[in-house]
């Protein structure tokens, strides 16, 4: 294990996002989430970044498909206060 995690980094994920995280951490036996993001992200590291565009939101980089529009209206998850 490293001992150098000195930065924390904090992501918030929908209910399908979590699951698949809790899915492959089961799947391949790993003790934590914090491990299974880890190895995720190193694997995910490891292909072909998508090209770089001025016009990509952070919702266009969600695990599951939210349409075109990103975040709908009326979208339970994500429709706060309306």
């Amino acid at each position: 294990m490293n001992d150098m995690r000195g930065e924390r980094l904090q992501v918030m994920l929908g209910p399908q996002e979590l699951a698949a995280v809790d899915d492959f951490r089961f799947k391949h036996r790993m003790p934590t989430r914090a491990a299974a993001v880890r190895e995720l992200l190193k694997l995910g590291l490891t292909v072909a970044a998508p090209e770089a565009s001025n016009s990509m939101k952070s919702s266009n980089y969600g695990i599951f498909s939210r349409g075109p529009d990103g975040h709908r209206r009326g979208d339970p998850e994500t429709d706060v206060g309306n």
